[in-house]
């Protein structure tokens, strides 16, 4: 399962990427991530079905940040594989923790490591923002810094979209919950029941909070409520599940392709979108042809320092390319997002692993 886990990686990776560049164009039909708008699917089934020039552009724009679900399922997934899969007599054996104290060594070890991960790309990306632009004492306040760094800035501020600077880094925070979920709760209790009744209560949340205001949805879809679904979904498929005849990976392909497509236009469907996102990419990768697993799993060897490079080379670039030559942008923004994560990757190397 390694390269299959690589190349779902890799293919969430570049849809995260293309997604984040696209978007950022001003004729781009843009994306429901946060909240609701029906609007947004109506505008690109009509980009769509027009066989508008940009399909791409639109296409990444609106579906792109979907990478993030199938990079929550991968996550659930090797948490299951690492610690419940482990040699008797380990810290974290095939056994349930007892002890609380155990939660405080797990929760360290995966800080730093995020930690490790985010602050080289972070800083950089900071810098070039203040290079760029007049404003950077503003965006970058001490305490919204110090948020980030600590990984907290998903929920000690009420409207998270208008202090977190557009990137990726907030996933960071959305990471760091997640871990505290699965050891304090999903690891200790292995029963099918808990991991439904985590998906339908937070189900049931974000359908009441939009209800009462969107600004609460946003809130909770930026903090880990909008992701135990896909999260619970890789437990789940590491705990128990089985391998399919290949007729029912590409009829599970075909039917999330649709549920995808139409799902997104109204509120309810839109919440389980990313469940069909899900067991479409993990479909999808077991119909590959052996260079093209190869090739996504490469790039999702590099997923990684991707994820926290491909801002910084947003940032740079997209400024000269947004009203002109915009495939020649998209095209030296990628380029130059891979070569910076190969870099930060090589930089890495010496910088001390965390240890649990």
């Amino acid at each position: 399962m390694d390269i299959r886990n690589n190349c779902l990686r890799g293919i969430a990776i570049l849809g995260i990427m293309l997604h984040n560049y696209c978007h950022w164009l001003g004729f781009a039909v843009k994306e429901n991530e946060y909240t609701f708008d029906a609007s947004k699917p109506m505008q690109f089934w009509e980009k769509l079905t027009s066989f508008d020039p940009d399909i791409f552009i639109h296409f990444f724009s609106f579906l792109g940040h979907y990478g993030v679900p199938i990079f929550l399922f991968v996550s659930g997934y090797g948490l299951v594989k690492k610690y419940e899969g482990a040699a008797v007599g380990d810290t974290f054996s095939a056994q349930p923790p007892t002890q609380n104290a155990l939660h405080i060594p797990f929760m360290r070890y995966h800080f730093l490591k995020l930690f490790r991960l985010m602050v080289v790309g972070y800083i950089v990306f900071v810098a070039v923002y203040f290079l760029r632009n007049d404003d950077g004492g503003v965006i970058y306040s001490f305490d919204k810094v110090l948020a980030q760094l600590g990984m907290v800035v998903n929920f000690v501020f009420k409207h998270p979209d208008k202090i977190i600077k557009p990137g990726p880094y907030w996933y960071f925070g959305l990471m760091l919950q997640l871990y505290a979920l699965y050891i304090i709760l999903y690891h200790r209790s292995r029963s099918w029941k808990t991991l439904v009744v985590t998906v339908v209560a937070c189900w049931a949340l974000q359908w009441g909070a939009n209800a009462v205001d969107e600004g609460l949805l946003n809130y909770l879809r930026y903090n880990f409520f909008g992701a135990v679904m896909p999260f619970a979904m890789g437990i789940a498929y590491a705990r128990w599940g089985r391998e399919l005849p290949r007729m029912g990976y590409f009829a599970l392909a075909l039917v999330s392709s649709f549920v995808v497509l139409y799902g997104g236009f109204w509120f309810q469907g839109w919440l389980w979108v990313p469940a069909f996102v899900v067991i479409g990419a993990v479909s999808t990768v077991r119909l590959l042809p052996t260079r093209l697993l190869n090739a996504f799993a490469w790039v999702g060897s590099l997923s990684a320092t991707i994820f926290v490079t491909h801002p910084i080379a947003r940032e740079i670039i997209i400024g000269h390319y947004r009203r002109s030559e915009i495939y020649s942008g998209l095209v030296i923004y990628v380029f130059t997002a891979f070569a910076m994560a190969m870099l930060l990757r090589y930089l890495l190397k010496y910088i001390p692993k965390p240890k649990i």
